[in-house]
């Protein structure tokens, strides 16, 4: 049963209380501290202006040159000259905020069930949660079908600022798929075709000061499950990433106006391991309150992934390249990955966190 409002200690709450000591819940294992700090930023992730690429000719190829490499080297990248309006940026940033700032009751209305991967959340997708995160969370699904009403109702511009933001997120996202396609010498609209018509999620990220940022992270380790995450994050910074398997983090660099482009592990599958699937994770700090928005662009739930047909020909004169990985459904995969990110530690289960599959009905 989930807990009631009055039941729960949520991480805005804990802070606002000011509270000197972290709970246990919230402490990571050594290993998985942070190493760098939130505002210690790097230049070494590739910053791309899109302007370019609008035109064609030798400008066009240039870009496209620009997100093969990052794309080979970090899949990871942050692009500006997007033509997303900063009136936009700005208000569904508000509207994440105002929707963090409701009372827990009405939070609570709107909370992810077990099983589920959508809705508000307290630190986790799970309930009673014994690895927590220091962050409060709230994923909507946009796309396909666009349902407002399962949306919040508050505040009151939250439904009709989601989705338009969701609108521009959706062109973006096409335009970038286009991109890394032709990078790949095939069609602009390989990818997308493989995917399908898109599923859509957006996350907002609320992550208050914390008593002791040394201890804990915002969001642990991960990659995305899905092919293509954007991701637009305030000035205050404590998105990291790295590209040698945790050997060195680097703290992406807020840029005014950009977003950061994630490659997922669909985009790994879709490529036959060209591309990597962006490596990253949030910490986060004891003096400012921290926001993102994260869209997730994933293939549709019935899709069939596997390697691109035209990464797999070659000429007549060499062998056909293998393809490293087996046909799978989304769904299955994207059930399998959340439920290892979320539940791979021993422990859940000795305190009984129910396992999103054992959920009837």
């Amino acid at each position: 049963m989930a807990p009631t409002a009055l039941e729960v200690k949520t991480v805005k709450s804990l802070a606002d209380l000011g509270i000197k000591d972290l709970p246990p819940n919230f402490v990571k294992e050594e290993d998985e501290r942070p190493v760098v700090a939130y505002n210690d930023f790097s230049h070494e992730v590739p910053v791309i202006s899109l302007a370019k690429a609008r035109g064609g000719g030798a400008e066009r190829a240039e870009v496209i040159r620009e997100v093969r490499g990052a794309c080979e080297e970090w899949g990871l990248f942050q692009i500006t000259d997007h033509g997303i309006p900063t009136e936009l940026n700005s208000h569904i940033m508000r509207c994440a905020e105002d929707f963090f700032s409701l009372p827990v009751e009405e939070k609570m209305q709107y909370a992810i069930e077990a099983g589920q991967f959508v809705g508000y959340g307290n630190g986790s997708f799970i309930n009673d949660d014994p690895f927590m995160d220091w962050r409060e969370l709230y994923v909507t699904s946009c796309s396909p079908p666009l349902n407002v009403q399962h949306w919040s109702a508050k505040p009151v511009q939250f439904r009709e600022t989601l989705s338009k933001y969701s609108e521009e997120m959706i062109k973006l996202a096409k335009t970038l798929l286009g991109l890394i396609s032709e990078s790949l010498g095939v069609e602009a609209d390989a990818i997308q075709k493989r995917c399908g018509e898109g599923e859509q999620k957006v996350l907002m990220n609320y992550y208050p000061p914390c008593p002791r940022p040394d201890l804990t992270l915002g969001l642990k380790r991960h990659t995305d499950p899905g092919t293509l995450t954007i991701l637009l994050q305030d000035k205050v910074g404590g998105l990291q990433a790295t590209k040698d398997d945790g050997k060195t983090w680097v703290t992406v660099e807020p840029i005014d106006g950009a977003f950061v482009v994630n490659l997922g592990d669909q985009m790994h599958v879709l490529t036959n391991g060209i591309f990597k699937s962006a490596d990253h994770q949030a910490v986060v700090n004891s003096s400012a309150l921290r926001q993102s928005i994260v869209t997730f662009y994933n293939p549709h739930p019935d899709s069939i992934v596997y390697p691109l047909d035209e990464l797999l020909l070659v000429s007549e004169q060499e062998s056909p390249a293998r393809a490293k990985f087996e046909r799978y459904i989304y769904r299955e995969f994207y059930q399998k990955k959340m439920i290892k990110h979320l539940l791979d530690k021993e422990i859940k289960r000795k305190k009984g966190i129910i396992l999103p599959q054992q959920q009837k009905g």
